[in-house]
């Protein structure tokens, strides 16, 4: 069952929210949330496919940037919405550094445009799952993901520090071992900056991370013009 995590310190604007979600689709659990102390336990003790966040609440004007950071430490790759009054002009690039999905600024949008975003969070990262499913079920495959988003990616059973949307473009690229996956189709799975810079600079992100733990990984090929091809790697040799 899908849950969905609300951190809102304004109760009728929490609720507001709480009601778009559930008009959006049934069966979805919300657990509401007003303080950044309450939230930071709910976020250590529950899964959450998606939170909607607030970036201040109460007195603490930046509350939200502190757990969003407590959500990418868990490499969950749980997708944060944030909504807040602060201006987008400023506030909606620190957000994407952040990794969060979108910026929404309140008094700015209509509900359509809150159901759309949030709908289209659940099917992206619904759309991903089976991808890393496959993934993480290939016999004797040194990379594993979990389908689920809910560990951390592992190169040859170590660890890779990965924020969400690499993780995406890294399930992309190892479902598709083999074949080049193009810049067009991996616009699909980044929220924001969908250029080929943007996504030359998340690959180079991959790269970085998983020679941090094999310094030898050339696992990923840029295939100029095009795109880039996951061929893995060969097992080292003794």
């Amino acid at each position: 069952m899908t849950r969905i995590a609300v951190i809102e310190d304004d109760l009728p604007t929490s609720n507001q929210l709480a009601g778009w979600i559930r008009s959006a689709r049934s069966g979805i659990v919300i657990d509401q949330w007003f303080t950044r102390d309450e939230a930071e336990s709910a976020l250590a003790r529950e899964h959450y496919d998606a939170v909607v966040l607030d970036i201040e609440l109460g007195r603490e004007r930046h509350a939200g940037v502190a757990l969003i950071n407590a959500i990418n430490k868990r490499a969950q790759g749980t997708p944060v919405l944030v909504v807040s009054a602060m201006p987008a002009a400023i506030y909606r690039s620190i957000m994407k550094a952040l990794d969060a999905w979108d910026y929404l600024q309140k008094t700015t949008f209509e509900e359509a445009d809150f159901i759309e975003t949030f709908l289209d969070i659940l099917r992206t990262t619904q759309r991903a799952a089976p991808a890393a499913a496959q993934a993480a079920t290939a016999a004797g495959d040194a990379l594993v993901l979990d389908p689920l988003w809910q560990r951390t990616p592992t190169w040859r059973g170590e660890r890779i520090n990965l924020p969400l949307t690499a993780q995406r473009i890294l399930a992309t690229l190892h479902q598709r071992s083999g074949e080049v996956v193009s810049y067009d189709e991996l616009f699909e799975v980044v929220k924001s900056g969908r250029n080929r810079d943007n996504v030359r600079k998340h690959v180079s992100t991959i790269r970085e991370a998983l020679r941090e733990v094999d310094p030898g990984f050339e696992g990923i090929e840029n295939v100029p013009m095009r795109g880039f091809r996951w061929v893995g790697q060969a097992p080292p040799r003794t």
